[in-house]
């Protein structure tokens, strides 16, 4: 998986040091955290539809569920005094992770979420101000 992130950096143009500084410390965060929980896509059982708009929609739909799905393990994983992170990189080697870990060919990774404890608070971004995320219209 670290080869396949590697040439996606590399396509975005990235120098040599930055690409080396990510990948080790992803590599770290997956390598030392004491559980891996991997978030699979199944569509197998989707609904099927005679026009390719409403199946596409019917994906959409199963990808956001699976997104909620991830958004409440994070939360319960939060609550139970843990700290994890969603990390993207199954999306960009799916191949890869079902190999390595021997899944059915029909699940399909999408997320990464390393658990375990935190070793020092981490720097979080600024939040951006509820105004700048909401469109009203009049």
């Amino acid at each position: 998986m670290a080869d396949s992130w590697q040439q996606q950096l590399e396509l975005d143009r990235q120098n040599d040091a930055i690409v080396a500084i990510r990948l080790a410390k992803s590599q770290e965060r997956i390598t030392t955290a004491p559980a891996i929980l991997i978030a699979c896509l199944y569509l197998a059982d989707l609904d099927t539809y005679p026009d390719p708009d409403r199946q596409r929609a019917e994906t959409t739909m199963a990808i956001q569920s699976l997104g909620a799905a991830i958004q409440n393990a994070l939360l319960t994983i939060y609550a139970a005094g843990y700290d994890a992170g969603w990390m993207c990189a199954p999306l960009f080697a799916p191949d890869v992770v079902r190999a390595a870990l021997d899944l059915a060919p029909d699940l399909i990774p999408h997320a990464m979420i390393p658990i375990g404890k935190r070793a020092a608070d981490p720097v979080r971004r600024p939040r951006l101000p509820i105004n700048d995320l909401i469109a009203a219209w009049h």
